[in-house]
């Protein structure tokens, strides 16, 4: 994919971050032109708003659909301003170009299903347009490349990645956690794709944007796609994570941005030590694996069951709230204790069906 180009706008200048703000839903006209007033107002180029609302249960706001991009064309003559909507089904992205949207988001549900991913990227064929791609709900790095592989093979060139975090598997500190490996191994797999932070959705509450915002900058995302509605606390949906386009220009104005390619002594120095307790890092596993093999001989002259559920949940417990306690987030410490127990066994099943 060496030929993705970057989303740019003619009358946008290409710095850090490229922002796109606006509600998590357009509402009704005078919610969304009031937002996109005092977005304008504020500097910010790009209005972002839910038409079509995929929502975890039934009952809830789903959106006004196509009614809204009338107020999309009213925005963009009142404001100038470009917009951009999330799309779902190929009628969605029928509707929103001929609705004349200038930027396209797919959400995080309908990456997790290639069958929907490929209905889109089929209505995308021939089309000129920018899209995003957020991650998929559960962290799984090549669902959410195969996502943009099928878009790519559909011709879209003009294309980014949105971070939006991952559904934890227990409570946390975020409604989605951020797992910043994930979004950093998919731009060394595609160092050609753009990278976007939603903070608003891996926060999921308006206080956390502003740090999860410069966590974003400081790992060198290009942009941010942010949650900003005119009266959040009355917002249909998501209220909890939406701030007001005052407030974001204050996040955004409050942002150090660091130049990507800084260098210095001091810094190769700290890699170097990187290097070395990476290298250490790997002995002790190397060591691990040994005493891993050992049990899996035993196991085997004892006729005893490879897996010892009981014994990996007490280690999964102990070593989580070790890592807490070691200022380490639990759900990174359970990932990795995750891979090293899977490569434990892989090693025990295969010595077992040795004639050792």
């Amino acid at each position: 994919m060496n030929d993705l180009e970057p989303i740019r706008f003619a009358t946008i200048a290409d710095r850090r971050p490229l922002v796109i703000a606006g509600p998590c839903s357009a509402e009704t006209e005078a919610q969304t032109l009031d937002t996109a007033r005092r977005l304008a107002a504020e500097g910010i180029r790009i209005f972002r708003a839910g038409l079509w609302k995929p929502r975890t249960k039934p009952g809830g706001f789903e959106g006004v659909g196509a009614e809204g991009l009338a107020w999309l064309r009213r925005v963009k003559r009142e404001t100038g301003m470009y917009t951009a909507t999330e799309v779902a089904t190929r009628d969605h992205v029928a509707a929103a170009l001929e609705g004349e949207v200038d930027l396209l988001w797919i959400g995080a549900r309908t990456v997790a299903n290639p069958f929907a991913m490929q209905e889109i990227a089929d209505s995308l064929c021939g089309k000129d347009v920018p899209v995003l791609v957020k991650n998929p709900v559960s962290p799984d790095l090549e669902l959410w490349i195969g996502a943009i592989e099928r878009l790519y093979n559909a011709g879209v060139r003009r294309m980014g990645a949105i971070h939006r975090g991952f559904t934890p598997i227990d409570r946390s500190l975020y409604r989605n956690h951020p797992m910043w490996a994930l979004p950093i191994e998919l731009h060394r797999r595609l160092p050609g794709l753009q990278l976007f932070c939603d903070p608003s959705h891996i926060g999921g509450r308006r206080e956390l944007i502003a740090p999860l915002a410069q966590q974003a900058m400081d790992i060198g995302f290009d942009g941010l796609i942010v949650e900003a509605h005119s009266m959040p606390d009355n917002a249909w949906s998501d209220s909890e994570q939406q701030i007001t386009p005052e407030a974001l220009a204050c996040i955004i104005h409050k942002l150090i941005i660091r130049e990507k390619s800084a260098s210095s002594g001091s810094l190769h120095e700290l890699r170097a030590r990187i290097d070395k307790i990476d290298d250490q890092l790997l002995e002790l596993l190397a060591q691990r694996m040994d005493v891993a093999r050992d049990i899996g001989r035993y196991k085997k002259e004892h006729a005893m069951p490879i897996l010892q559920a009981q014994r990996y949940e007490e280690l999964l417990a102990r070593r989580t709230a070790q890592a807490a306690a070691l200022n380490m987030d639990r759900e990174f410490m359970r990932t990795i204790l995750r891979a090293i127990h899977e490569e434990s066994i892989r090693q025990q099943i295969e010595l077992s069906g040795k004639g050792e």
